[in-house]
């Protein structure tokens, strides 16, 4: 059992940046693969970027290449979005999710066995 927790949403002008991190229990973090997804109001969840267990293999949405990058710290149990060059569309509730094994590229939520609750991101244009 994995338990994901998120941070770092809020308001942001368009331009601006924020980073978002997701905190993971347990001790078998690098096993893996971490993904993040979206969620804007009356729309699908969709996939944004995800990234291996051990942070070499990523892959991003087209939406949001370019802007955002994911990252990973092992030892912190952590994996991050950095957003930059925010756009009044990016508004969204963020969720991180985890996959046990697998490789980056694993863009349907349905693949994605652990969630955590989200953090709002908006955008002002």
């Amino acid at each position: 059992q994995v338990q994901l927790e998120e941070s770092g949403g809020g308001l942001v002008q368009a331009g601006g940046s924020l980073r978002l991190s997701c905190a993971a229990s347990g001790r078998t973090f690098r096993i893996y693969t971490m993904g993040w997804f979206r969620q804007a109001p009356g729309k699908e969840r969709d996939f944004v970027a995800d990234i291996s267990g051990g942070g070499y293999n990523k892959n991003y949405a087209n939406s949001v290449k370019g802007r955002f990058t994911i990252f990973r710290d092992n030892p912190k149990n952590t994996v991050y979005l950095q957003m930059s060059s925010l756009k009044p569309e990016d508004t969204a509730v963020y969720y991180c999710a985890a996959r046990r094994g697998g490789t980056a590229g694993t863009t349907s939520q349905y693949d994605y066995d652990y969630w955590g609750r989200g953090t709002q991101v908006t955008v002002s244009s």
